[in-house]
């Protein structure tokens, strides 16, 4: 078994291409690109348009390679479900878009294994914070709101 190399990139989900900036990092090392590009587009169509970053391990004598596909950034999941393409510029006084509880369930669950939050609870309201920051609401309220509904126990049944 020979040396590991590793390759590490940010793709556009199902858009993986041979340039930049997989074609000049997996060039040196002898392996067909279009075969591994035409892997991570297979392993990131679920995110198309979105950032996703990849990790390509290459053995540097069998050539055989392996493609891992991490979870694409917290803000862009949310503009994703709130249908908007930038945050706003002014976050906490003007708000660009709204998303539903049960879409920042969906994010904390797939943020939870990279996340320091110990539940999809706690993970949920990192993803609450980040909306702040964004200028998106939640269920129509802002931040502050939403966190005591969240304390209050208000969403307990959707964190299971």
């Amino acid at each position: 078994m020979g040396e590991k190399k590793v390759v590490n990139a940010l793709v556009s989900g199902g858009e993986a291409s041979a340039g930049p900036p997989l074609g000049p990092a997996l060039g040196p090392l002898g392996i067909n690109i279009l075969q591994v590009v035409n892997t991570i587009n297979e392993k990131t169509k679920e995110f198309p348009g979105m950032k996703v970053p990849v990790k390509v391990e290459v053995d540097s004598d069998t050539k055989q390679f392996t493609v891992e596909v991490g979870v694409p950034p917290t803000a862009a999941l949310i503009f994703k479900e709130a249908g908007i393409n930038k945050g706003s510029g002014t976050a906490g006084t003007n708000f660009v878009g709204n998303i539903s509880m049960e879409s920042v369930v969906k994010i904390s669950k797939m943020k939870l294994d990279v996340s320091y939050a110990q539940s999809t609870k706690s993970s949920a309201k990192e993803i609450i914070g980040t909306c702040l920051s964004l200028g998106v609401k939640v269920e129509d309220k802002v931040a502050n709101e939403i966190y005591d509904d969240v304390n209050s126990g208000k969403y307990d049944s959707q964190f299971i």
